[in-house]
Formats: C-alpha cells, structure tokens, sequence
C-alpha cells in the first residue's frame, strides 16, 4: 500500500469478518499495522515533522529580523520591503503550524485504526509486538525532549538573563515566541512516543487490547 494513498480501513466488525483462515487474517492484520506504523512513527514521518518545526523557527527568524530592522533609521521604501519580508516569514511559520495541526489530527485517526488492528485475531494467539518498535518511539521522544530543552532555555534562559537597556521588547518577543515553537513542538513529539508506549503496553500477548 503506497504511503500517498489514505490510511488503511478500520477492520470489519465481528459479525462480519468472514477471513478464510487465522493466515489470511495474519496478512490482512500485518499490512495494516505496518503501514499504520510506518505512517505515525516511521523515519520519514520523524524527518517531516521535524523539518516543519525547523520551517516554523526560520519563518520566526525573518519575523525577527525584519522587526530588528525597525528598531532602526530607515525610508520608506526599506520599511515596505521589511514589512514584506516579515508577512512572508510569518507566512511561513502560519503554514508550517497548519500543516503541523493536520498531523496531528491523522495521529488521532491512526492511534484509532492501531487500537482496532490489535484487536483483531487475539483469539487466535496472533501478537502485535512486532509493531512496538521502542527504537522508533525513543528517538520520537529523545528529539522531542531536546526541542523542549531549547525552547525552555529561549523563553526562560533570555527572561532571566534579560537587562534593562540592552534587550529590547523586540528581543523578549523574538526569544519567547521562539521558546513557545520549540515547546510546543517538542510536546507534540513526546505525546506521539509516549501515547505509542502507553498503546504497546496496554497490547496483551494475544494481540488484544487490556482493559
């Protein structure tokens, strides 16, 4: 099933799963947690979370250099250009949020379809660990803590350091919307990990769903 195509269906309902054999059901059940696996926690899905979040920080950038650049003497002409750069940078980090949001709502989706899946062929004995994968959810997690540490240290490191006369209100709000980024980013990444551990240990093995 090729990753531009949608999410694989939910399974059938009980009363009308009509699979030939515990094999055939095997199948079925192991395509759909791959590709529900590789989907929400897959290395490609790991590099374009993370390079939004570094399109939202270089958007954030141009906002805060063409606000710097207002601090400053300037014509006209030069205040309209850096205005334009700045609406494109914010552009930016708006759309990068956006399609950072429509991730998210495909985790819930795909968090829904895992849950279904796993359920599928416990009376059989047919377990669900090899779809675990702890490696995959510890690199979610390490890479979300790093981000939460950086973002904490823009907002808190610069109010704590910051000095009358030599930081501007211009650089308390670079910094801590720069924070606000990171730390939100990095929260998203850890509910993924953690939401993902909390699912692998509720699987029973017989592939079923504790409680």
């Amino acid at each position: 099933m090729s990753r531009r195509t949608s999410l694989p269906p939910p399974p059938p309902p009980e009363h009308l799963r009509a699979w030939p054999g515990p094999e055939a059901m095997r199948a079925d059940r192991a395509r759909a947690l791959d590709e529900l696996t590789a989907r929400g926690l897959g290395p490609g899905r790991l590099v374009r979370f993370w390079l939004l979040v570094g399109g939202a920080v270089l958007g954030w950038g141009t906002v805060g250099a063409a606000l710097e650049t207002f601090e400053g003497p300037g014509d006209p002409l030069t205040a309209v250009l850096v205005a334009g750069f700045g609406a494109l940078g914010l552009a930016g980090v708006v759309a990068c949020w956006i399609f950072l949001g429509m991730g998210v709502r495909r985790d819930r989706t795909i968090r829904q379809l895992l849950v279904g899946w796993a359920r599928v062929g416990r009376d059989h004995g047919i377990s669900a660990a090899p779809w675990r994968v702890p490696g995959l959810s510890l690199a979610w997690l390490l890479s979300s803590v790093v981000v939460c540490g950086l973002g904490l240290w823009s907002s808190l490191g610069f109010a704590v350091t910051a000095r009358p006369g030599s930081d501007t209100y211009v650089d308390a709000v670079f910094f801590i919307g720069l924070g606000v980024i990171l730390w939100v980013a990095g929260l998203i990444g850890a509910a993924k990990a953690v939401g993902h551990y909390r699912w692998a240990a509720r699987v029973g093995p017989a592939g079923g769903a504790k409680g």
